[in-house]
């Protein structure tokens, strides 16, 4: 089952205030930005948020499962609880980088 258009819409709204938001279609499921660093997955309707020390005090007893084959382990973050949510993500946010944009391939056709 695919994210719904309608899930994804709900995600932002809950965590909405924290910075700026913005998701990108992939695959089929969504990675959702903040601040343009990568901070959330959505796949399947459930949010998943990487193993990362800096929340694993709050996480450690959170449901913990794999947004896709070959995914290494992520915490389940309940959204519906926006506060928390929220938080849990404002953490994240603090210990990710911005992506380094990739520099496209010359043409090689000379």
């Amino acid at each position: 089952m695919a994210t719904t258009q309608n899930y994804i819409e709900y995600v932002c709204e809950q965590i909405k205030g924290i910075g700026l938001i913005r998701y990108r279609k992939m695959f089929g499921e969504y990675l959702v930005y903040i601040n343009e660093k990568p901070i959330l997955i959505i796949c399947d309707n459930t949010s998943y948020v990487k193993k990362l020390d800096c929340i694993e005090q709050w996480m450690k007893d959170k449901p913990e499962g794999y947004p896709y084959k070959g995914a290494k382990a992520h915490y389940i973050l309940d959204i519906d609880d926006a506060n928390f949510s929220k938080m849990i993500l404002a953490e994240v946010e603090k210990v990710t980088e911005v992506p380094k944009k990739k520099e496209k391939k010359a043409d090689k056709t000379s």
